[in-house]
């Protein structure tokens, strides 16, 4: 039994970081370092870190299947609720609400430095994807329904229903979820045309995803792409067997997150560890359940819902689950869009580049009326210039 928990420990990790953003490699600290050294490292980051902590005003609403969805809310003070002037709009009306959406075997935790600095600055709704964080597990998943982008694009309208019914909106996505938002306006054009005033993608493709390679060989991809719904398949119906193993490789599975999830080496050893923490949340069956929608995406049509919306896309040059080559086809669809690509910048870069990515998220919000103007050296593109950073419209930024 224990060679058959190391077998599908393998496995599991290998195919739970691939579908997470990360791919096969192993760290050189983690050859040098001892096992038991590595273990106590990682307990005492979990206690001294307060990265996930940030908690809003809870609430649940139920998807079309009845699948109930986690969502909170962060208020705006009293004293901050009143529009913005570019609004033009009644003091009784609503503020502005942001909605962010994570990203696959994530949850909204993953945007704990944007929600840090944007409390009290906006209204704001963070909610767990089905399956995901505190979210249940999809019930037409349980009842063997394939989940769909469309199906995630219907799940935010119900969250927006529950916690935004009203006011302008703007939407945020990573990864999953910024196709989610596409899923979500092309179901729902009305929707977004009366009331979305900016979105932004973050890390997220519009389609042709069956074409990355994760960094691997073609030849590899070739063999990986024949074999892959097979293994998943097997890895999800041995859950319990397959999580145990994947425990029992977290040397490895943290090897290759750090690799392949961030672009830099110096990543703080608590946010890779937070990192670790979120993609070890998801089970594999959920992973297995995931993975083969992104294989079929395509919103690229959808895209063209936001031609008169001011959209921000923001790349890491060194993702390998969604590379910048993705980004810049959105911002061929789009091109008024500001595109940004990080340099050496990975997939999970709100993690990585926190304090860029939520600049450029400000900027956004700036733009659209939803925050105060900042001083010009802090605003991104949309037609401002921003001192000493070339994070320009369709340019590359740091």
């Amino acid at each position: 039994m224990s060679e058959n928990w190391r077998r599908a420990g393998w496995a599991g990790a290998a195919i739970g970081v691939i579908a997470a953003g990360a791919a096969a490699g192993v760290a050189v600290e983690r050859i040098t370092v001892g096992r038991g050294m590595r273990m106590r490292a990682r307990l005492a980051l979990d206690a001294a870190g307060d990265y996930g902590s940030l908690r809003g005003t809870a609430g649940t609403c139920r998807a079309e299947d009845a699948t109930e969805l986690h969502y909170e809310v962060d208020e705006l003070p009293e004293e901050q609720q009143r529009p913005r002037a570019r609004l033009r709009r009644k003091a009784s009306e609503p503020p502005v609400t942001v909605v962010f959406c994570h990203g696959y075997c994530l949850s909204q935790d993953a945007w704990h430095f944007q929600r840090a600095a944007l409390r009290g600055q906006v209204r704001a709704v963070y909610w767990d994807q089905r399956s995901h964080g505190r979210s249940a597990r999809g019930l037409a998943q349980a009842d063997g329904e394939p989940v769909t982008i469309e199906q995630l694009g219907r799940d935010l309208k119900a969250v927006i229903d529950a916690a935004a019914p009203e006011g302008p909106l703007v939407l945020v996505g990573h990864s999953m979820g910024g196709m989610t938002i596409m899923g979500f306006a092309e179901q729902f054009p009305e929707l977004v045309r009366e009331r979305v005033l900016g979105v932004a993608l973050i890390g997220t493709s519009s389609g042709r995803l069956g074409e990355v390679t994760y960094g691997l060989p073609a030849l590899s991809v070739g063999a990986v792409r024949k074999l892959l719904p097979g293994v998943l398949k097997a890895l999800g119906s041995q859950v319990e067997l397959v999580e145990k193993g994947r425990r029992a490789t977290a040397d490895l599975f943290a090897g290759m997150i750090k690799m392949y999830s961030f672009g830099s080496r110096d990543v703080d050893p608590g946010v890779t560890r937070f990192a670790e923490r979120l993609i070890e949340a998801t089970p594999i069956d959920v992973v297995a359940e995931f993975f083969p929608v992104f294989q079929t995406h395509d919103k690229t049509a959808a895209l063209r819902l936001f031609a008169d919306l001011p959209v921000t896309v923001i790349a890491g040059d060194k993702d390998m689950i969604t590379p910048a080559g993705h980004s810049a086809a959105i911002k061929e669809a789009l091109p008024g869009a500001e595109l940004v690509i990080l340099e050496s910048t990975g997939h999970l870069m709100m993690l990585e580049r926190p304090e860029t990515v939520t600049r450029l998220l400000t900027g956004l919000l700036a733009y659209t009326g939803a925050v105060p103007l900042p001083a010009p050296t802090n605003v991104g593109g949309h037609g401002r210039s921003t001192a000493g950073s070339t994070a320009q419209p369709g340019s590359t930024g740091t």
